[in-house]
């Protein structure tokens, strides 16, 4: 496979790149992703077999069970990113190996439905929280210790919206290109 298409494959939508400037029109489009990704991964995934949920969505790549997994679970980091930086003084956040995690035995065999549910209730109560922060709110930060780099919680709502966004493209390119 060449390389421009495995990267392709990578990343259909691009990478994130945070604005400049962020304003509240862009933070309501961002806030509007994350409130509608969980129906529509959902509608997107359950009707798929168990075989084409071990289908990798490109070479090398994880299965469309494991990127449901992983969404749930990083999705569910963010919500408690948000809540220290919110609650303590630009906090150090702790990682995780995304790599790792898809490798458990559940990532690669429970159910989807349970991730679904938990992205649904993990999305439900973190769209309600981002729909009430002040603007000084969305100014809070925490730091990344790979690089220590800073994040606000505006620009982490984007992040997370283009992260869903990104995965679900996987998943959505790969039932095109299979014709499922």
């Amino acid at each position: 496979m060449e390389e421009q298409t495995l990267e392709q494959l990578r990343y259909p939508i691009g990478t994130f790149n945070a604005p400049e400037t962020i304003g509240h029109e862009l933070i309501a489009d961002w806030i509007a992703i994350l409130e509608h990704l969980p129906a529509r991964l959902e509608q997107m995934v359950t009707p798929l077999s168990e075989e084409q949920l071990e289908t990798p969505y490109r070479p090398e790549g994880w299965t469309v069970r494991q990127l449901v997994h992983h969404i749930s679970d990083s999705h569910h980091h963010s919500y408690i990113r948000f809540k220290w930086a919110l609650t303590e003084d630009n906090p150090m956040i702790k990682p995780y190996f995304e790599k790792e995690w898809s490798n458990l035995f559940d990532a690669k065999t429970a159910p989807i439905q349970m991730s679904l549910d938990h992205l649904k209730a993990v999305h439900a109560k973190l769209v309600y929280l981002l729909k009430g922060l002040s603007d000084d709110a969305l100014q809070r930060k925490f730091t990344h210790p790979e690089g220590n780099t800073e994040t606000t919680l505006k620009e982490n709502i984007g992040r997370y919206a283009w992260h869903g966004s990104h995965h679900f493209a996987h998943i959505e390119n790969l039932i095109k290109r299979e014709g499922w």
